[in-house]
Parts: structure tokens; sequence; C-alpha cells
């Protein structure tokens, strides 16, 4: 008969050999599928005349060496523009992203493809590459032609944002639909624009539109839909993320929310710790004004100049998981993801400083005893899932 202490001793030696044998973070991470349905590195680096083949580590959040550290395996690239691009130069721009896009690909055809169905993802994966998408957020660069749903989709894009923070004149944004500019909702020329989308297989994405856009096309649409880049309004109040309703209606609908990695969608307290340390510093701002720099080169400058400080005006990387629980606590697991938002956002989790950190992710979410095969759903799964109900069967070929 054992003794109580020899007892215990097997149960720890036991136990020790359990956790020797779960698989690590690292090893769930690699094997994972990893998606991330919204980076608008694209825009930046055609705005500025970089290359994201190059090494942009403090000029960009992204490029293909740091996209492959962290573990990324299908990219969903912004095309994007503001409202400042009318017709005529909307069109053409966002059709200049995806050349550049095609481009950095034939450059490093060993590193990067883009694809055109989840086959020719899955063979992209395999073969060690990532796999790029395109997704145009906005729909003013539709240029009020319902056939450009066509020619985008012919061009590899697999998902049009309706709006951006503009309303086009046959989708009402957030941002407007919350200040009560003009109408609200779908026009019957915006439920022909959904209504082509479900006919050639191009995902509707809701993120940036308002509420009453939102339930205009989930009565609208046949497919399931996408949520790009938002996160929780019950965590954080803001236009931009959604309410519990909104949840519980794309659940229903079968569609998924890509969580937005900017501090302030995630935490609501964000905003004021910003705003106490620019008060502080206004005659740090003054003098770095003086040298002539301005804009969003001033804050980073100014962050520069006080790292130790501005270390603390991030949230720690819990708060985006917080918002992970939340989506799967209202929605459930099968409808919630990452569209982390890097090179159109100026601040992140503490830890997600750039795309090499998603790992970190992974290891958060173990920490919250979250099971592998859950872990696989928010990294890529329901993603790959809603896009296959989206497909109709049209395989582009690569050029």
């Amino acid at each position: 008969m054992y003794s109580s202490t020899s007892r215990f001793c097997i149960t720890a030696l036991s136990l020790s050999f359990l956790a020797s044998c779960a698989p690590s973070y690292q090893s769930i991470h690699q094997k994972a599928i990893l998606v991330d349905t919204h980076n608008d590195v694209l825009s930046q680096v055609v705005m500025e005349g970089m290359a994201m083949d190059q090494d942009l580590t403090g000029k960009a959040h992204t490029d293909l060496a740091r996209l492959k550290k962290g573990g990324m395996d299908l990219q969903v690239f912004a095309v994007f523009c503001d409202e400042t691009y009318g017709p005529g130069r909307a069109f053409s721009f966002a059709n200049a992203q995806i050349d550049s896009l095609e481009a950095v690909a034939k450059r490093n055809p060993d590193k990067l493809q883009v694809v055109y169905s989840p086959e020719q993802m899955q063979a992209a994966i395999k073969a060690g590459r990532i796999a790029a998408l395109t997704g145009v957020e906005g729909g003013h660069m539709l240029e009020e032609k319902l056939e450009n749903v066509n020619h985008f989709y012919q061009r590899g894009v697999r998902y049009l944002t309706l709006t951006w923070n503009n309303s086009t004149t046959w989708a009402s944004s957030a941002a407007d639909e919350v200040k009560g500019n003009g109408r609200k909702g779908l026009t019957d020329f915006g439920r022909q624009i959904v209504q082509r989308m479900n006919q050639v297989g191009m995902i509707v994405d809701l993120s940036h539109v308002g509420e009453k856009t939102f339930y205009d096309v989930l009565q609208t649409s046949t497919k399931p839909v996408l949520v790009s880049h938002s996160c929780a309004a019950a965590l954080c109040p803001h236009s931009r993320n959604l309410t519990d309703d909104q949840l519980k209606a794309l659940a229903k609908n079968g569609g998924v929310v890509h969580l937005n990695f900017f501090s302030e969608f995630l935490d609501s307290t964000y905003n004021q710790r910003v705003k106490s340390f620019i008060g502080a510093h206004q005659n740090d701002i003054k003098a770095l004004e003086e040298k002539g720099i301005t804009g969003p080169a001033l804050r980073a400058a100014l962050y520069r100049q006080f790292p130790k400080e501005t270390a603390t005006l991030n949230p720690p990387i819990s708060v985006l998981i917080d918002h992970i629980d939340h989506v799967v606590k209202v929605a459930g697991i099968d409808h919630v993801g990452l569209g982390s938002d890097y090179d159109g956002i100026s601040s992140a989790p503490t830890g997600l400083e750039d795309v090499s950190t998603y790992p970190l992710i992974t290891k958060a979410l173990l920490e919250r005893a979250y099971k592998k095969k859950d872990i696989e759903k928010i990294l890529g799964g329901n993603f790959l899932r809603i896009w296959k109900a989206n497909s109709v069967g049209t395989t582009v070929a690569s050029k």
C-alpha cells in the first residue's frame, strides 16, 4: 500500500509529465492557420513610397520578414483611401495599391503569394509562403458603379467594407449616423451592391458602417458577413464597436467579428491617459513644433522622448483577450477572430507593437484556458469558414 507521501509524489510526477506533454503556445501557434483580416500597410507604403519587402522596423508595423516571424499564414491587406479621393481618383488609387501588392509578390515569389481561393491559400501555406488577399476599405472606391464589384473580385479582392468613416450615397457610416448626418441605412442601390457581392463571392464587411446599415445588410445578405476590424462596445463604448445585440445578430447570420488592436477601441480609459500625458508636456510639444515637427510625427517624437511614460499609456494584452472573452460569451466561439488594423493605428496593447508579436496572443489565450481547437478557430478557422461559405466556386488564375 502506498503512503500518502508516495501518492502525493506520484500525483506530482503525473502532473509534471502531463504538463511536459501539453503542446506549447509556440507549437499551437505554428500549426494553426493564422489569419489577420485587416492590415493597412499597403496604402501606407504606396502613399509614402516604401516597400514592405524591405525592413520597415521603426517606420511601419509591417514587413514581410516580421509577418513571417509572427507566424502569419493569410494576411488580408486593406486597400484604402479616404473621402478626399473623389470620382476618377478613388477607383484608380485602389487599383494602384493592388498593383503594388502584386509587384511585391512578383519580387518575392518564395515569400508571398497573392491567392484567390481557399485552395490556393492552402497550397501557398504548404509551400512556406504567406498567402495574401485584399479587401477594399470603403465603398466610395466603387465610384457608384455596380460593375466595379466584379472588377475588384477579378483582381482578387475578397471583401468590401461598405463605408469608411464617410458615408456613400448608398450606405451610412457609423460616424455619420452618430452625428445625425444625412439618411441612415442602405438604399435600393446599396442592396444591389450587397446582392452582387453575394453573387460573385465577395464577403460583405460591416466594420465602419452605422447600426441601421448593419441591420439592413443582415436582412439583405444571403451569406455570412465579416466585421473585419472592430471590438465590443460593452467593454469600450465607441461607434466603431459592436453592441451585444449586434453581436447576437452577427452570430445568427453566421458571421465573424475580427478584433481591432487599436487602444482606443479596446480601452475606454486610454484617451484620458493620453490627454493627461499631452497636457503635461506642452512645453516639449512647442519645442518640437519649433523644429518643424508636426502632425503624427510630432506625437511619435514625443513618445520617443519619454519612453517610460508612454509605456504606461497603452493597455495590456489582457484587455484584447477580455474582448475575445466577451464576444465568445455573447456570440459564441465561432464568431470571433483577429483584425489588427496594424499600420492604420497609432497605438496597440503593450507587447503587440508589430506583426511579429502574434504568438503572444496564443500564449494569452492558453493562459485563459482556451482549448487548442478553439484557439485555432480564433486565429483563423472562423474566417476560413465564412470565406468558403461566400465562395461561389470561381477561381481566378494567378498572374
